[in-house]
This record gives structure tokens, C-alpha cells and sequence, in this order.
């Protein structure tokens, strides 16, 4: 049971307000934005996702920029409301196409028409897209996609000279019709990994975890069966061949996923047979299979960290960043993030020759060295020089008072645990049917950290 929901652009500015209840205070807003807006500058990091001030509980996550908030004064389950949160914001993408600022404003009066449907005295009634859609009855204004900020790996991204985006970036309404009254019948498949991984200080791998999703939209009429193959090689579960065969024996399979869940509408009548899924997809986006594999994979960057003292009060920080991948591959928004003694005061920056698109920064605030690079190629190796000034000499190991190094990333159109999309099948109403069909993979770093 939630008392309020609003939606906060970046600024603070309250785009979207709802009082349920009428329990919590009207300026709860703006409490809520002043108490994370300065969580920072008390030396606490970033806010929770759940707080407390004055008897108010505040739940928010934050979706394509944007801070969407629901407060309440009872003790109500953290996950409950988070999830309600993320299903909302995903609600009203899916109605809305584009998910920002512009749009929200220009269709206020249908995301109030939503919020009204979705929540009733600040009890959850529905979040499924398909089942609003009898209950909604404002069209959506298009927003057009072209005028849309990238907003990171979440964003439109550039894969050689072509525009890709990766699934959680479809930018159409389900509800609003093509121009001219027609419908583009089309369907998008992505599988998205979230991979973690920790290196050693000699480069070797500690650990190494990838969360992935099979996440779907459906732009099709009617409602037709998918029938979506996977890899003949997957197994599920170290020593299964069978989701429901427990067994000890050691699994087979060169794909093999500790555990996987599907969406309430996949059958799994021949999933066992011919490793196909068998569903009638509903209307918005949703996940059809979330799995985990620890089993050992070949990680996209190898990461090697230098640092060594160049005085008594001087050091120099090597960084050399390795693309694994094939060459005609792009990696694009990286960012490496190396923390620094607490004493240092002053880093100069050495790029290799020719280096174009990289940036470089040290963060005075907290000690740490940035440096991003617009685009890696598969198989090319960057390097950066860095020159350490300390306001005091070191008593102990520089080593154990720098890093680890860390690493964020998006690499379109690879996958790490290599499970495959073999086909898409739609079923068809006549033979003139021809949907289309794209099947696309995004790989993001989750935790990519190297130890010196």
C-alpha cells in the first residue's frame, strides 16, 4: 500500500503527482529531492533506493533519467514497491513509445488516465499493458525518436555507420498506429547480458557471473503464436539436461546456464525436445526468459594496471585496455575508473599517438582517475600514462592504496554466453503475412573490476 507517487525530472521539477491517501505531507517532493540531491555531500555515497525522514518512507528508482517515487507510512515490503515502480515506468513506455521528460508532459493526461487504472487508493489493481488497454481510452502524442538524448548504454547507440538500439531503447507505442492509419506488423527479440567479472592483479579471472534476458516487444495483430529456438547445445543447470531432471550427471552442453525462469505465457511443452519456446506474446515489452551462468566464459576486455613510485613524492599509473573480441565488433561508451591514494593532489594524462575520442579527468573530490573512450574496436589495445603528484610521501604500499580498476561498457550485437536465437517463428493468418522480425544482442558490464 503506497500513500503518493510523483516523477522528478533531473532537476527536481515534479512532472507527475498522485496523492492516494492523503497521509504524507504535500511537500514531500521536494524533501525527498533535497535529501538525495545532498546524500552525496554528507560522504554517504549515492541515496538508497529506501529511506526514512520524519515517519515518511520514500521508494524510487531511477528509469531513463527520470526519478520515479512513491512514499508511504507503513511498513510495506521494499521489493514490492520497487518492483511496482519499474512495471509503472515500463507501463507507460510501452503506451508512450519514448520514455522522457518531453514525453510525460506533452501526454500528462494519459499517464494520469494510467496511474488512475494501475492504482486504487494506493492498492496495486494491474500492471499488465494488455489488459489496460480496454480500460484506456487517450491516444498517445509521438514523440519524435530522432529528438531523443542518448541517455548512456540505456540509450541509442552507434554500431559502425549504422543506428542500433538495444531492447529496453523500441521506440513506438503499442497503442498509437503507423502514419496513415496502418500498423507496422513487426516484432523485436533481445538478448541482453549484464556480465560481472573480477581479474587478479596477475590478470587472472577470480570470478565471472553473466545475468541475462530474453526480453521481447510485439508489434504484431492478432495475436499470433511465436515459436523462438534456442541453441540444440543448452543445457540447464550444472549436471542437468532436463529442467526437470535433477540428476548428478555433468551436463553436455557447450552453453550451459545455472538456472533460467520464463514469462507466464511461455509453454514448455517442447522445450526439453528441440529447446523451443512456445508463446502468444502479450502487448508491451516483457521479459520471456532471465537466466545466470557462472560457468567459465571468455570476457570481452582483458584489463593491466601499473602503478609504480617514480620519487618521493611521485608515481605512474599504466592502464592498458585488450578488446577480445572480433574486429568487426565495436565496443562504444567506455568508461575506466581507477581510485587514487588520498594524498595525491595533481595527475598529468599521456595518450598513445593517434588516440581519438578518449577522455581524461581526475576527480579531486574523491581521488579518482576517469578515462572514457568513445569507441574499441575487437582486437585493438589502448594504453594511458598517468602522472601521480603526492602532497605527502607514502608510508606504505602505493599498490594497496590505489584501485581497483573498474570498467563500464556496451558492446551491441555480441554475447558472452553464446545462446542463440536460431529462429523466430510467427504463425501466420495468410500467406501475404510477412512480419518483421529483429533479433538483436547487447552486451553491458554489471561489476568489470581488475585488482592491482
Amino acid at each position: 500500500m503506497i500513500s503518493q507517487f510523483f516523477v522528478l525530472s533531473q532537476r527536481g521539477d515534479n512532472i507527475v503527482f498522485r496523492d492516494y491517501r492523503g497521509e504524507v505531507p504535500k511537500g514531500s517532493a521536494e524533501i525527498f529531492f533535497r535529501k538525495v540531491k545532498f546524500w552525496k555531500e554528507d560522504g554517504e555515497g549515492d541515496a538508497p533506493p529506501v529511506f526514512n525522514v520524519d515517519g515518511v518512507n520514500y521508494f524510487h528508482v531511477k528509469v531513463a533519467g527520470l526519478l520515479f517515487v512513491a512514499t508511504t507510512r507503513v511498513n510495506v515490503s521494499p521489493s514490492l514497491v520497487l518492483e511496482l515502480l519499474q512495471r509503472i515506468a515500463r507501463v507507460i513506455k510501452d503506451y508512450l513509445g519514448i520514455l522522457n521528460e518531453d514525453s510525460l508532459r506533452k501526454n500528462f493526461v494519459l499517464v494520469y488516465e494510467l496511474l488512475d487504472e494501475v492504482i486504487d487508493f494506493g492498492y496495486v489493481k494491474t500492471t499488465s499493458t494488455e489488459v489496460l488497454k480496454s480500460y484506456i481510452f487517450n491516444e498517445p502524442i509521438v514523440i519524435d525518436a530522432a529528438r531523443v538524448p542518448s541517455l548512456g548504454a540505456a540509450g541509442i547507440f552507434m554500431q559502425g555507420s549504422k543506428r542500433r538500439m538495444p531492447g529496453t531503447a523500441v521506440t513506438k507505442s503499442v497503442v498509437a498506429n503507423e502514419p496513415g492509419g496502418r500498423k507496422r506488423e513487426e516484432i523485436f527479440v533481445d538478448i541482453i547480458e549484464k556480465i560481472s567479472v573480477t581479474f587478479s592483479s596477475s590478470g587472472y579471472i577470480l570470478t565471472s557471473e553473466i545475468d541475462g534476458t530474453i526480453q521481447m516487444k510485439s508489434y504484431l495483430s492478432g495475436n499470433p503464436e511465436i515459436r523462438l529456438a534456442l541453441n540444440d547445445d543448452l543445457s540447464i543447470g550444472r549436471g542437468r539436461s532436463s529442467i526437470y531432471d535433477y540428476g548428478n550427471s555433468s551436463g553436455s552442453g557447450s552453453v550451459i546456464l545455472d538456472d533460467c525462469n520464463f514469462h507466464e505465457s511461455v509453454h514448455l511443452d517442447s522445450f526439453d525436445i528441440d529447446r523451443t519456446l512456445a508463446l502468444v506474446p502479450p502487448d508491451g515489452e516483457f521479459p520471456v526468459m532471465n537466466y545466470r551462468m557462472t560457468q567459465e566464459f571468455r570476457t570481452p576486455f582483458r584489463i593491466n594496471a601499473l602503478i609504480e613510485e617514480a620519487g618521493p613524492l611521485k608515481a605512474e599509473v599504466i592502464l592498458k585496455v585488450r578488446a577480445e573480441f572480433a574486429s568487426s565488433i565495436t565496443a562504444n561508451t567506455i568508461l575506466v575508473q581507477m581510485p587514487l591514494p588520498t594524498y595525491t593532489t595533481r595527475v598529468t594524462f599521456e595518450l598513445e599517438p593517434g588516440a581519438v575520442g578518449n577522455t581524461t579527468d581526475f576527480k579531486e573530490a574523491n581521488k579518482r582517475l576517469e578515462w572514457g573512450l568513445k569507441k574499441i574496436v575487437g582486437g585493438s589495445e589502448h594504453t594511458l600514462r598517468a602522472k601521480l603528484t603526492f602532497s605527502q610521501e607514502s608510508h606504505g604500499n602505493i599498490v594497496k592504496e590505489s584501485g581497483p580498476v573498474s570498467m563500464t561498457f556496451t558492446i551491441p550485437m555480441y554475447n558472452c554466453s553464446r545462446l542463440q536465437v536460431k529462429y523466430l517463428q510467427i504463425a501466420k493468418k495468410s500467406k501475404t503475412d510477412n512480419p518483421y522480425r529483429w533479433v538483436r544482442y547487447v552486451t553491458q558490464a554489471n561489476s568489470y573490476v581488475a585488482r592491482l
